[in-house]
């Protein structure tokens, strides 16, 4: 099991980032974008595997992980694609980009935005929308509360009495089929991750503005909808679910795929909402698969 990869912050178009790099093989690289409460460390593993044919760079969103946000950052899915988008200017060609959750949407956004720039598209459980009158979605359904007038200042108290390993416990709880699963040195990193992250004045609004920002996308209708923006996406795309996912209904999987026009489907039985994560080695299979199909010129 090998520990989160060495990250160092990196100038973005004018944005500090912070970003994992992953040593690897020459050629197109590999970039990974997380999901709302992730990081750049929730791809250790399939980074790993996947860098004996490509080197990765797993990238801190503004106000997660160690990226702090610029002033003003409004923190809506479109402006988290601006900067995946500016990161991805910087890039020596076209990249493999892989987004799972709110990532997976960015993801969707940047290559429908700028299909020049992705040499394939990977969707983990990408946050489409789903709307679903059900607080259990959040990593803490408080969450969503904990920045409201009135009602937010005990919400937030009582947030802040949870300890990091809860926190992260209850987040693995939420996202895995099978939390068991989950090694304790793993849990022992997101601890120290979100213990870390308690200290930072920015990181609580910033999950709260980002959960916000999704919601509002959810709402979208005509051409800004996810739904209307996934047909224009020209890239050949794999798209991953596991069929436990409590964040993210695996119902939304076969329309997804249906929808972008090079898409294909992969749902993983006994799996969560991470699939990155919780069966690194078979998405590593299935990702690699993809590459080989798109450069044989058969996907």
């Amino acid at each position: 099991m090998p520990p989160p990869w060495p990250g160092a912050p990196e100038d973005v178009g004018g944005t500090t980032l912070h970003v994992r790099r992953t040593p690897g093989a020459d050629g197109v690289p590999a970039v990974y974008v997380h999901g709302l409460g992730g990081s750049s460390t929730n791809w250790t593993d399939l980074a790993a595997l996947l860098a004996p044919v490509a080197w990765g760079a797993a990238l801190d969103l503004p106000g997660f992980g160690y990226s702090e946000p610029a002033p003003g950052f409004d923190f809506g899915l479109a402006s988290h694609a601006d900067v995946v988008v500016r990161y991805l200017e910087e890039s020596p060609g076209p990249v493999h980009l892989l987004g799972n959750s709110m990532g997976g949407a960015i993801c969707l956004l940047v290559a429908a935005r700028r299909p020049e720039l992705v040499r394939t598209l990977t969707l983990i459980s990408p946050a489409m929308p789903d709307r679903r009158p059900d607080p259990r979605r959040l990593s803490d359904p408080r969450m969503a509360f904990a920045y409201l007038p009135l009602v937010g200042a005990p919400v937030r108290r009582r947030l802040a009495a949870l300890g990091p390993r809860e926190r992260a416990a209850q987040v693995i709880k939420l996202c895995f089929a099978d939390p068991a699963r989950f090694p304790d040195g793993r849990l022992d990193e997101l601890a120290a991750e979100h213990g870390a992250r308690a200290g930072l004045a920015w990181a609580a609004p910033a999950l709260a503005r980002s959960t916000f920002g999704i919601f509002r996308a959810w709402s979208a209708v005509g051409p800004a909808s996810l739904w209307a923006v996934a047909p224009t996406v020209s890239t050949p795309t794999l798209v991953v679910w596991g069929n436990h996912d409590r964040v993210i209904s695996v119902r939304r999987a076969e329309r997804t795929a249906r929808v972008i026009p090079h898409a294909r489907l992969l749902v993983l039985p006994r799996t969560g909402h991470v699939a990155q994560m919780e069966r690194p080695n078979v998405v590593a299979r299935a990702v690699l698969g993809m590459w080989e199909q798109v450069d044989a010129g058969n996907w």
